[in-house]
């Protein structure tokens, strides 16, 4: 049975609780550089997750290969798309953080999201984008526009700027610096909102164990 979305605003007002158990966000860098700041932002959020939030990175973007459409079958899929695909389904919400690249997103990154197009893992899967270089509008636009087309559930708004302007940071800094782990926490924090949301509505088509939904 689907509850339908108005229930947690009911529950809300009535002071019940949220939908308990852990929550699980998975966090998916653009970049594949080893000092890249869209990588140590996301390094940082474990740290300011909220209380029963558990923040797990992706470390196989570079491992996924070249997206073909005849691979992406049950049986031709190869197994590092697998074990993605499964993470995704696991995830009760994914944070990116990209890079620009000549205006555009990285080829890396598209790349797994071509992966995931096929699947029941992606839509209605609660998306935020973190961008550390805010003058960098043009990839931020186009991934926005991809993961509605793939049927995310963005955050409003979609795009938090995290002023890193170039200069260089340390985990320890940066999760200290309030300027820089606040909008990050903030970020977090209606993640945590909109999880908790889908897995009360029932929005997800898939199960936490990544098999589709009954009924």
């Amino acid at each position: 049975m689907r509850l339908p979305a108005s229930i947690l605003q009911t529950q809300m007002e009535a002071g019940i609780p949220f939908p308990r158990g852990p929550l699980r966000v998975l966090a998916l860098s653009g970049s594949l550089r080893s000092a890249s700041s869209n990588s140590l932002v996301l390094q940082a959020a474990p740290a300011l997750a909220p209380s029963g939030v558990h923040v797990e990175f992706y470390l196989g973007l570079a491992d996924l290969p070249h997206f073909n459409p005849d691979d992406d079958t049950d049986t031709g899929r190869p197994p590092a798309v697998r074990v993605f695909r499964a993470q995704v389904a696991a995830a009760d919400a994914l944070l990116i953080s990209s890079p620009e690249y000549a205006h555009g997103v990285p080829g890396s990154l598209k790349n797994a999201l071509d992966w995931l197009v096929s699947g029941l893992e992606f839509p209605s899967l609660p998306v935020a984008l973190l961008n550390t270089a805010p003058r960098a509008v043009h990839a931020q636009a186009a991934l926005v526009e991809t993961l509605k087309t793939m049927s995310a559930q963005l955050l409003t708004p979609p795009v938090t700027d995290i002023p890193m302007a170039g200069r260089p940071f340390s985990l320890d800094q940066l999760v200290s610096d309030p300027t820089l782990a606040g909008p990050i926490r903030a970020v977090l924090k209606n993640l945590e909102v909109a999880a908790r949301e889908t897995r009360l509505a029932g929005r997800r088509l898939v199960t936490i164990s990544g098999d589709p939904v009954q009924g």
